[in-house]
């Protein structure tokens, strides 16, 4: 049994059905080549990209010269309505001071104190989650929203403005891809964008509750009566270089980007996850195995769970919730004998390069225990890049691998996910890698 990936384009075809292919899903898009090339270049009328999986390119792109390869603007055109100037999305000096900013919260032991709301997300999922044949991604979102805003406003996601985000971020994630046409097409800052309208207005419904949550922290922190929560750690923090913290805009837009990174990419892993326990069976009862040992909201907890890592590590490997990421020279280059020039537009996939031939044994196969062998050993250091890598490594990577094993391991202690005959899930490539049609799954209790 082979875990389901989209089937690839045919070799050539016009640069405008690539246009309409690309739209519609980013993976099914690409040739099959991709997954044995260690470079390719695709030419356009306005511009030049170059997919690059070699790992020592990868590693001078994000690790040993960053600020040469910042992030492509064009990643920014589909993303901006909701993101504004996140971290996400920024470069250079606002970049840095956001993450001198952002980055304490996140830090070992503020992992820790977020654990107990972790805990009691997962306790939650469980006594919510259905039985019967059930469409687990909603699950899953509804479980990974909780986590964001418990930890990072100590509100549950029963809250009445927690219900809304979640409620209208689900219909945007379905209706936003993660390049546009402006990606593709330089156009000036008059020219519209090219959004659907109905993207736009769940953008601006997004932002307008969050910014009533943030407002509400402002002045709780003013007053004394914050909570020692996420969100008040951020927004207290002065960034040492200019001695300035975030304004309410600001910290609108790094709150946009938390539920996105925190919310999207961990709904997307963990759904996935789940399928592929139901496909393995045999893995299934030895996480549910592991996690009897699972006792008390303490964080020593995670130190229990070696193999529901590995399980929720590899799940990552085949479905990398953010499938590719796009940099741009800010000078002539030369790789692989190419030159390249300043402002072409470099791909790093994790989707590719987690499955290339030429890197990992038995790429497509779904195998936790690779990660013990010398080429899994390898191809973790070189070639495994879910959260990115580098300087702009995502900066919750730390808060995900403790989330997605610890709810991965009380799910399956307290329930069996089994196939629905028929029902195949096939990876599309919206903001996050989710399955076309859902992911349904027959759950009961253990």
């Amino acid at each position: 049994m082979i875990p389901p990936k989209p089937a690839s384009r045919p070799e050539k075809v016009s640069l405008w059905r690539y246009l309409r292919l690309f739209r519609q899903d980013i993976l099914s898009a690409q040739p099959a080549k991709l997954y044995r090339a260690w470079m390719a270049e695709f030419r356009t009328p306005f511009f030049r990209s170059y997919l690059v999986n070699q790992p020592d390119l990868v590693k001078t792109v994000l690790k040993d010269r960053p600020d040469d390869f910042p992030k492509s603007d064009r990643i920014g055109e589909g993303l901006r309505p909701l993101l504004g100037d996140s971290v996400f999305l920024t470069n250079g000096e606002t970049w840095k001071r956001q993450r001198r900013i952002i980055d304490p919260a996140f830090e070992g032991g503020r992992l820790r104190d977020t654990f107990p709301a972790m805990w009691a997300a997962g306790q939650a999922a469980v006594a919510r989650f259905p039985q019967g044949i059930v469409e687990v991604e909603e699950e899953t979102s509804h479980a990974a929203a909780d986590v964001i805003f418990r930890t990072l406003f100590s509100i549950p996601i029963e809250h009445e403005i927690a219900a809304q985000v979640f409620t209208q971020f689900r219909d945007y994630q379905r209706t936003q891809p993660i390049l546009n046409l402006a990606a593709f097409v330089p156009l000036p800052a008059w020219v519209p964008r090219g959004h659907r309208r109905r993207t736009k207005d769940t953008a601006r419904s997004i932002r307008a509750l969050i910014t009533r949550l943030t407002e509400a922290r402002m002045t709780a922190i003013a007053e004394g009566t914050a909570p020692d929560d996420l969100a008040t750690k951020i927004m207290t923090t002065v960034d040492p270089v200019t001695g300035q913290t975030f304004t309410t805009q600001e910290m609108v837009d790094q709150v946009a980007i938390f539920f996105l990174a925190g919310h999207e990419t961990s709904a997307s892993a963990l759904a996935w996850t789940l399928y592929l326990m139901a496909l393995y069976p045999n893995w299934q009862d030895q996480v549910a195995a592991e996690a009897g040992a699972l006792q008390e909201a303490v964080f020593s907890e995670v130190s229990k769970l070696k193999l529901s890592r590995n399980v929720f590590r590899e799940a990552l490997r085949l479905y990398p919730p953010v499938p590719m990421m796009v940099r741009e020279t800010t000078c002539p280059e030369r790789f692989r004998d190419r030159d390249i020039p300043k402002g072409a537009q470099i791909v790093l996939s994790p989707w590719h390069q987690h499955r290339h031939e030429r890197l990992w044994e038995d790429p497509d196969e779904f195998n936790p225990d690779r990660f013990e062998t010398e080429n899994g050993k390898t191809c973790l250091r070189e070639a495994y890049m879910p959260f990115s890598a580098g300087a702009r490594v995502c900066t919750g990577a730390g808060f995900a691998m403790v989330e997605g094993p610890l709810l991965l391991s009380m799910l399956l202690k307290a329930y069996r996910f089994e196939l629905v005959d028929g029902e195949v899930p096939v990876p599309v490539a919206h903001l996050t890698v989710r399955s076309r049609d859902g992911i349904r799954l027959h759950v009961s209790r253990r």
